[in-house]
């Protein structure tokens, strides 16, 4: 994928917005941390992956699934943009969409969630 795919399927999501976080561009939903593009290493910050899934990922894919010591101790993995498949990446994004989105809402936009 390219940076503006990701983007575009980030910002697919109800509510989703571009800010900051820590300084850094991310993407929030109603003023979450929903997720954010490292420049470091052109990869995505994808949350609510625990951690026998994370090690999962990094050893069947480790071209595209990683980690830095910072996120060695959160639900989290990091996805290189240039190697995520589409689909797997919206999943993970539904998935912490359906997180911090408020309840009431995601109930309403049930049937509008953008296409795999």
């Amino acid at each position: 994928m390219t940076y503006d795919e990701v983007r575009k399927l980030v910002l697919s999501f109800p509510g989703a917005e571009e800010g900051t976080s820590y300084g850094r561009p991310s993407f929030k939903v109603k003023g979450k941390f929903f997720t954010r593009i490292r420049a470091e290493d052109d990869s995505l910050v994808l949350l609510e992956v625990d951690f026998d899934e994370r090690e999962m990922l990094m050893e069947a894919a480790p071209e595209t699934f990683h980690i830095t010591p910072h996120y060695k101790d959160y639900p989290s993995v990091l996805a290189r943009i240039e190697t995520v498949d589409p689909g797997s990446l919206r999943n993970f994004l539904e998935r912490r969409w359906r997180k911090v989105m408020p309840k009431k809402l995601a109930r309403e936009l049930e049937g509008s969630l953008p296409a795999a």
